[in-house]
Order: C-alpha cells, then sequence, then structure tokens
C-alpha cells in the first residue's frame, strides 16, 4: 500500500511528497470516522513506509501490517478493520477478488473494510498519467464499488508548498516534463488533490437500481 497515491524511488522526493500531500490530515480523520479506528484490531495490507499505521495507531487503532500475498496466513474472523490504500483491493484487477475474499475472511463479523484511491478530476490526475476506463467508472452508482455496498466519501484535499518555486522545483524533479507543465499553470503553491474512501461493512448488500417513477 503507497502510503502516497505515487511511490518516488528516490527517499528525498518521497519524503518531500510526504511533507506536502495532505497537510490538514483529511485522509486520516475520515479514516478514523468511517471506522471507526480508536480501540480496534486494525489491518492494514501492503503498509509502505510506516506513514498510514502511525496514523491509525494516533488515533487509537491497533495496527498490523501486512503484505498482499501474504494474507492467506491472516486467521479467519481475527480483525474489526481492513484498511487498504491505493494499490491494495483494486477492482478488475487480476488479484482483487482473492484479496477481497480474503479481507471478508479475516474480518470479524462486525467488520468494516475501508478502501482509499484517487477520485481524479483534480490537479493532480495529470501527473498521474491516463486513467484506465475501467477505473474511471469506480465512482458511479453502477461501478464495482457502489454496485457491492460500498458507500463512497470524497475527500477535498491539497499538495501544498510554501512557495511556487517550492512546488516547481519538487514538480519538475518528481514528474518530469508532466510536472513543469502542471507547476507552469500554478498560481498559487497548492494543488487540489480529490481522494476517494470507499467503505463498507463486512455484510454483503448486492446493488438494486432504483426504480424510476411512473409518469
Amino acid at each position: 500500500m503507497a502510503d502516497q497515491t505515487v511511490r518516488l524511488a528516490d527517499p528525498v522526493l518521497r519524503a518531500a511528497l510526504t511533507a506536502a500531500a495532505d497537510p490538514e490530515g483529511r485522509i486520516p480523520r475520515a479514516l478514523a470516522e468511517l471506522g471507526p479506528v480508536d480501540g480496534r484490531d486494525c489491518l492494514l495490507l501492503d503498509p509502505d513506509d510506516g506513514l498510514r499505521a502511525a496514523q491509525l495507531t494516533a488515533a487509537g487503532a491497533r495496527v498490523t501490517g501486512v503484505a498482499l500475498d501474504a494474507l492467506a496466513a491472516v486467521p479467519d474472523a481475527s480483525v474489526d478493520l481492513a484498511v487498504a490504500c491505493w494499490n491494495a483491493i483494486a477492482p478488475g484487477e487480476p488479484a482483487a477478488e482473492v484479496e477481497i475474499a480474503h479481507v471478508l475472511r479475516v474480518l470479524r463479523p462486525e467488520g468494516r473494510i475501508l478502501v482509499v484511491h484517487d477520485y481524479g478530476k483534480d490537479d493532480i490526475t495529470p501527473l498521474l498519467g491516463p486513467v484506465p476506463a475501467a477505473r474511471a467508472a469506480w465512482g458511479t452508482p453502477r461501478g464495482p464499488f457502489l454496485a457491492n455496498g460500498f458507500k463512497v466519501r470524497v475527500l477535498h484535499c491539497w499538495w501544498s508548498w510554501d512557495s511556487l518555486d517550492a512546488a516547481a522545483g519538487f514538480l519538475g524533479a518528481a514528474f518530469g516534463e508532466a510536472g513543469a507543465a502542471v507547476a507552469a499553470g500554478m498560481r498559487r503553491p497548492r494543488l487540489a488533490w480529490k481522494v476517494a474512501v470507499y467503505h463498507r461493512d463486512r455484510t454483503l448488500q448486492p446493488y438494486i437500481p432504483k426504480k424510476k417513477r411512473a409518469a
């Protein structure tokens, strides 16, 4: 689970992104509220640099990180909450059905699933490359999340810097030409970033389309 939406190989750039992305802490606040997480056993899927684990721990969760390929070893009904971000639980990808099946297995009866993904349609989108058609439908009523019992909360977050020069320096170094192009259009040292938190309890709730009202 990338702690941020992109994995940057350079540790200096990675630290700079951690400092710039969501400085207001809207993502951890949403996770804490939607879980809730306080006093609960939380399984963090495919943890990365420790940012999300630290945030969940600070909110009162008892956090265990597990790699996606080690999910099968997690005991049945052993956690209250499963949290996945960005590269974990991506509907349509080959491993997703297996991952979801294991998550449902390890959750207790009243357990919850929280899945964090980019919502798109924001200032960050050009940095991430073309959005596959399948992903573009994730936030729609008939998409794989909302059609299978999930609800969604869209968070209006930011990437923020102290100055335009600092923003341009980071974006160019981290994203090359795409970053330089985004920086050239900035008028203030921050970029809008929409993040979707898909959430549901363990109980399956199949999607039932609403009937049209009679004319």
